[in-house]
């Protein structure tokens, strides 16, 4: 048996044990937000199911391959409730923790936005729909989960760098997925994304802000630059034909 088909054979138990890991990450995330909330138990669940399951579930449903993943598998659904339930009886906000939880959310989100990606080209679908589907599977769960918290989704900015790791992990999944190389694909979208979204926490890798600024430019003025630009061309011509007359 060639190495390659060793690892054909390891991988996909590998990336089941990290697809329920993050779904437990998850779990334990959305029940952090109902903590701080203070809501009751069935706010611990609700959120920590959504945080977990709502983007791989939006994925299945936009592809239209059968019921998702996450109701037809229970352990799904079994392991972001036990997240909850770690949420609600331990904090895990000391410095370990906090370091744990955020090298597991890195492997975490370059494994979903590989899988993503993946689940979309076996579908058919190109490479655009692959890696929107890819950061949807990454993020989607967490935007549902602050927008039921009553929160701006941390994904909209003014965070550490989380879709853009997302992003460029669906790519190197789609790129390989195109290729057939499926496997050795997911492996190394998933070391890519988790390494940069790791490194985005440690040098806090943000996107720029929108500082409010604005074009001052008018319809009038935007209708006059084709204009002034022809007559520039006329008078460069102008200028080359009078040289070329001396």
């Amino acid at each position: 048996m060639s190495v390659l088909d060793a690892l054909n054979q390891t991988l996909p138990d590998l990336f089941r044990a990290i697809d329920l890991l993050g779904v437990l990450l998850n779990g334990i995330l959305g029940g952090r937000i109902a903590r701080i909330k203070r809501f009751d138990a069935v706010g611990f669940m609700v959120l920590a199911i959504m945080c977990a399951l709502a983007g791989g579930m939006l994925r299945d449903i936009m592809l239209d391959q059968g019921p998702p993943v996450a109701l037809t598998d229970p352990f799904y659904l079994g392991t972001a409730l036990v997240g909850a339930l770690v949420a609600m009886l331990w904090r895990l906000d000391s410095r370990f923790w906090r370091i744990a939880l955020v090298v597991a959310d890195g492997v975490v989100l370059g494994c979903w936005a590989a899988t993503g990606a993946l689940k979309t080209i076996n579908a058919g679908l190109g490479v655009g729909p692959a890696i929107l589907l890819g950061i949807m599977t990454a993020v989607g769960g967490g935007m549902i989960r602050d927008i039921s918290a009553g929160m701006v989704p941390q994904v909209f900015g003014g965070n550490n760098l989380y879709a853009t790791p997302a992003f460029v992990s669906a790519a190197i999944m789609a790129a390989f997925g195109q290729s057939g190389l499926e496997q050795i694909g997911m492996l190394i979208a998933t070391i890519v994304g988790s390494s940069f979204t790791v490194l985005a926490h440690w040098r806090k890798w943000k996107l720029p802000s929108h500082n409010d600024w604005t074009l001052t430019m008018t319809a009038t003025q935007l209708r006059v630059l084709p204009r002034m630009r022809s007559i520039d061309e006329e008078y460069a011509t102008k200028i080359i034909e009078d040289d070329t007359e001396r």
